[in-house]
């Protein structure tokens, strides 16, 4: 049986696990990562898989000290049950943050929706999805809010 409270709990741990709290907000975590996919984008360039993307961002990230979890294990709750569907967060950020990286011609109303699940199933507030396939990194960034922050 899921149990929601042993998860935040263990976020938290993980969170905090042998690393100091930069005590940063989402907002502020959510510049760090941009101008961190805009220093990857600038290098590497658009047409790379999303793996290679994700590893330089993660690279980038700890230059700053910012936590990064990757492939992120994320149960859903079915009937009071937890189940392991598959679901895999890119990037967890500093525990409170989502970052899903894609590398595709343009972002769809699906990869909205599946950043939004995540955020919903994590309890986070904010999640940057980031489409390195674009000539602007600019245009292939989409802030998406779960509630409000």
């Amino acid at each position: 049986m899921f149990d929601e409270k042993e998860f935040l709990t263990q976020r938290a741990q993980r969170r905090h696990g042998g690393h100091k709290d930069l005590g940063m907000t989402e907002n502020e975590l959510a510049k760090v990562v941009f101008e961190a996919g805009l220093r990857v984008h600038k290098v590497l360039g658009p047409g790379l898989l999303e793996s290679a993307y994700e590893e330089c961002l993660c690279f980038e990230l700890s230059k700053h000290n910012i936590q990064v979890q990757r492939q992120l294990a994320l149960p859903i709750v079915y009937e009071d049950v937890r189940l392991e569907a598959g679901y895999r967060i890119d990037l967890m950020i500093e525990g409170k943050m989502v970052v899903e990286i894609k590398s595709v011609e343009e972002l769809n109303d699906l990869h909205l929706a599946q950043i939004l699940t995540y955020l919903r199933l994590s309890k986070c507030k904010l999640g940057l999805l980031m489409n390195f396939s674009t000539v602007l990194f600019k245009d292939g960034v989409k802030r998406v809010i779960n509630g409000t922050l």
